[in-house]
């Protein structure tokens, strides 16, 4: 089931769900979407039949979520704000979290600030370097975007500027929001005291360490799993290893 809300500052946002039970909000990688992180491998599903409700939120600036070109619209952790929006729509009280990628981040930075409370938390293809030193990594998603007609095969940057052409991303408000996502001090990690699943591919390392994000939470479960970045999301041993945490944690 799909639906539609207005975030705080009025733009349109899908969201996606699948399943009944214990809420269980899913936020997906840069540049993808609910369908392609979550729905289209069967993670969704696999988590749903645990006994789950997974709600699945459309970023804006990504999948069927507006994608404004006003820069006001992009105030500092914009996405943070979108998340918070969905939980006060839904009307939800006790939920759990989790992300891959950019959801991962935009989870850690909720939870660190204090703006987002889910009883656990789910942390997907995220490391240290893709919290601590965030601008290294926007500045090459920027050079995807600014260089986009010129990348050639073989250059580090195509497979990322195909996969912006595939998903038909916005590029002026995708730079627009690059900008909106802060570096996060690693000391604020130690406001992250719910039990946390760490889990990543054992050939991904796009975002820095992720065994080394485990051990600075306070209660988190490390768990490797087969694939790249972008490859661990396409195998079903990412949603196997999410729902098989869930249900030893509850």
């Amino acid at each position: 089931m799909s639906e539609f809300f207005q975030s705080f500052d009025g733009t349109r946002l899908a969201v996606h769900r699948v399943g009944e039970g214990r809420p269980l909000v899913l936020l997906h990688g840069l540049f993808s979407s609910a369908q392609m992180n979550w729905i289209k491998f069967g993670h969704a599903e696999e988590i749903a039949g645990r006994g789950y409700e997974v709600i699945m939120l459309d970023f804006r600036v990504h999948g069927d979520s507006e994608a404004p070109e006003e820069p006001e619209k992009y105030p500092l952790n914009v996405l943070v704000r979108d998340v918070a929006a969905l939980i006060d729509y839904l009307g939800l009280e006790e939920y759990d979290l989790g992300g891959f990628s950019l959801g991962a981040r935009t989870s850690l930075h909720g939870v660190a600030h204090s703006i987002l409370s889910p009883k656990r938390l789910i942390v997907g293809g995220m490391g240290t370097a893709g919290l601590g030193e965030w601008g290294k990594r926007s500045a090459f998603f920027k050079r995807v975007i600014d260089e986009f007609d010129t990348i050639e095969r073989g250059d580090p940057a195509y497979f990322s500027m195909q996969f912006l052409k595939s998903q038909g991303v916005n590029r002026t408000a995708a730079r627009l929001l690059l900008d909106a996502m802060p570096d996060l001090d690693l000391a604020l990690l130690d406001n992250i005291t719910m039990p946390t699943l760490v889990v990543c591919g054992d050939e991904d390392r796009d975002n820095g360490s992720a065994e080394a994000l485990a051990e600075l939470l306070p209660d988190a479960e490390y768990v490797e799993v087969p694939g790249t970045h972008m490859g661990s999301v396409t195998k079903p041993d990412l949603g196997m290893a999410m729902a098989d945490w869930l249900e030893r944690t509850q």
